[in-house]
C-alpha cells in the first residue's frame, strides 16, 4: 500500500557524538519578573499563566497599526479564542467589544457587562431563541445561511420590527484550502442573491458585510483581496438596493509568533507584522470604495493573546524508549494543549544545566499514545520535579482543553502591577461530577 513520504527536520548544527553543548539550552526563569519556580511552589503544577502586560503591548501595536491608517476602527474580542472572564475583561478594558459564535458565548459577554449593541453575533448555529434575544438587545447579527434569513424574517414579523443585519461572505483570496463553509460566496453571486432576498423581503435591512478568510493567515495579500471584494460588493448593493453599509468586518485569522508545523522558517521571517495586515486591508478599501467610507471592524483573537500565555509543567518520570530516545513524562499533556497538533511550541528550562543535551521526547500524563508534546527536543538530563515552560499557548488552549483522564489546572493572570491572581481554580471531583445523575 502506498504511503506518502514524510520529511522530518533533524537539527545537527550543534550536535556531536557526545550530545549538544550547554549553550543550546533555552532558559526562562521568570514571567513578568515573577519567578516560575515560586509560582509552582505556591500554586502547583501544571499551571497556565497569562501576562496582562504582554496582552496590552500586543493590543496597542495592532491598534496603532490600524488607527494610524484608517479613521474609524473598532476591535471586537473573539471569545472563542480565550473566553476566561478575566481575559475578556482585560480586552474590554483596552477598548475591545465582543465577538461571539454561540448563545453560550453571547450570554458570557452579556454577563461580562457588554451591551447587546456592542456584540457581534457570528456562527452557523444560532437558535431562533438566541436570535430573538439578540434582536431585542440590538446585537450585530451576521447571517451565515439562508435558513437564518428565514428565521430572522419570522422574528421581525413576530416583533413588528425591521431588523438591521450583516451577512458573512466567503471568496477566493488566493490562499488554499479556501474557507467556503461559512457565509455566502461572493465569486459565484450567492452573496449578492442573499442581499437581494433581504431587500425583497422588506423585513431586514443590510448594514454590514463580514468575512473571515481563514486561520493563522501568513498572507497579508489575502486580506487585500478580501477587503477589495467586500468593498466592491458594498458599492454594488448600495447602488442597486439603496442600503447604506455602515461597516466592513474583516474578521480575524492574523497569525501569532507560534511555529506552525511543516514550516521551517522562523516566525520572525514568515509572520506578517500588524502593519503588514493593516496596510493590506486599509489600502484595498481606500482604493475601491465609492461613497461614504465604512467603519472597519476587526475580530482579532489569536494574534492578541497567544504570546501572552504560558503553560508551566513539571517532570514526573522518565524512561528510555525502544529506539533509545529518552522520554520525559510531564504532568501536562495534549488534554491541555489541543493546539499541539498544529504547532511546535518553544520549551524553556527554568535554569541552565551543566550537562550535555541529548534528543528527547516530551510525553504528557495521559494513557494515550498520541499524548506527545515534543517529539525531538534537545534536553539535558532532567529529574522528577524539574520545571519546563511551554510557549506561546494563549490562544484556544483554555477553550479547547479537555477534562480527560486528568483534572484541569489553575490559571493565573499577572496583572500590570505584577500581582498574581487566580482567574480559574483547578478542578476537583465535585466539579467534574456536578452535572451527573444516577
Amino acid at each position: 500500500m502506498y504511503k506518502k513520504p514524510v520529511i522530518n527536520r533533524v537539527d545537527f548544527s550543534l550536535s556531536s557524538k557526545y550530545g549538544s553543548p550547554v549553550k543550546s539550552q533555552k532558559v526562562k526563569s521568570e514571567i513578568d519578573g515573577i519567578k516560575i519556580e515560586e509560582l509552582v511552589k505556591e500554586f502547583g503544577s501544571p499551571l497556565f499563566v497569562f501576562s496582562e502586560s504582554k496582552i496590552k503591548e500586543t493590543y496597542e501595536k495592532f491598534k496603532e497599526a490600524f488607527e494610524s491608517r484608517y479613521p474609524e476602527v473598532q476591535f471586537f474580542w473573539s471569545y472563542k479564542t480565550n473566553y476566561l472572564n478575566a481575559i475578556c475583561k482585560v480586552f474590554h478594558k483596552l477598548g475591545s467589544k465582543a465577538e461571539v459564535v454561540s448563545e453560550f458565548e453571547y450570554d458570557k459577554a452579556r454577563r461580562n457587562g457588554i451591551d447587546g449593541r456592542d456584540i457581534i453575533f457570528n456562527g452557523p448555529h444560532k437558535t431562533k431563541e438566541a436570535l430573538r434575544k439578540a434582536v431585542k438587545e440590538g446585537a450585530k447579527i451576521h447571517i451565515d445561511h439562508w435558513w437564518e434569513i428565514k428565521d430572522l424574517e419570522e422574528i421581525a414579523e413576530e416583533l413588528g420590527v425591521e431588523i438591521p443585519v450583516a451577512i458573512r461572505c466567503n471568496m477566493d483570496t488566493g490562499v488554499y484550502p479556501q474557507w467556503s463553509r461559512f457565509g455566502f460566496n461572493i465569486d459565484n453571486g450567492e452573496a449578492y442573491d442573499a442581499i437581494k432576498r433581504i431587500f425583497e423581503g422588506k423585513k431586514l435591512f443590510l448594514i454590514g458585510l463580514h468575512t473571515h478568510v481563514g486561520t493563522f493567515m501568513l498572507s497579508a495579500n489575502a486580506y487585500y483581496v478580501a477587503a477589495k471584494k467586500l468593498t466592491e460588493l458594498k458599492n454594488k448593493v448600495e447602488a442597486d438596493f439603496g442600503f447604506e453599509i455602515e461597516y466592513i468586518d474583516m474578521g480575524g485569522g492574523f497569525a501569532s509568533k507560534n511555529r506552525l508545523k511543516g514550516i521551517y522558517q522562523p516566525p520572525e521571517v514568515i509572520v506578517p507584522t500588524p502593519d503588514d495586515y493593516a496596510e493590506a486591508i486599509t489600502s484595498a478599501i481606500f482604493e475601491t470604495n465609492k461613497g461614504k467610507l465604512p467603519k472597519l471592524y476587526l475580530e482579532t483573537g489569536r494574534a492578541l493573546i497567544d504570546e501572552a500565555g504560558y503553560l508551566i509543567t513539571s517532570v514526573f518520570a522518565y524512561k528510555r524508549l525502544a529506539d533509545g530516545k529518552k522520554s520525559y513524562i510531564l504532568d501536562a499533556g495534549v488534554n491541555l494543549l489541543y493546539t499541539y497538533f498544529w504547532y511546535n511550541f518553544e520549551v524553556f528550562l527554568t535554569k541552565r544545566y551543566d550537562n550535555l543535551t541529548e534528543p528527547a521526547q516530551l510525553n504528557g500524563p495521559l494513557c494515550m499514545n498520541i499524548d506527545v508534546i515534543a517529539e525531538n527536543i534537545q534536553l539535558p538530563p532532567l529529574n522528577r520535579g524539574d520545571i519546563l515552560t511551554i510557549w506561546p499557548v494563549g490562544a484556544y488552549n483554555v477553550t479547547q482543553w479537555m477534562q480527560f483522564i486528568e483534572y484541569r489546572p489553575r490559571v493565573l493572570l499577572i496583572d500590570l502591577d505584577k500581582n498574581v491572581r487566580i482567574i480559574r481554580e483547578k478542578e476537583d471531583l465535585d466539579y467534574v461530577i456536578e452535572k451527573e445523575t444516577e
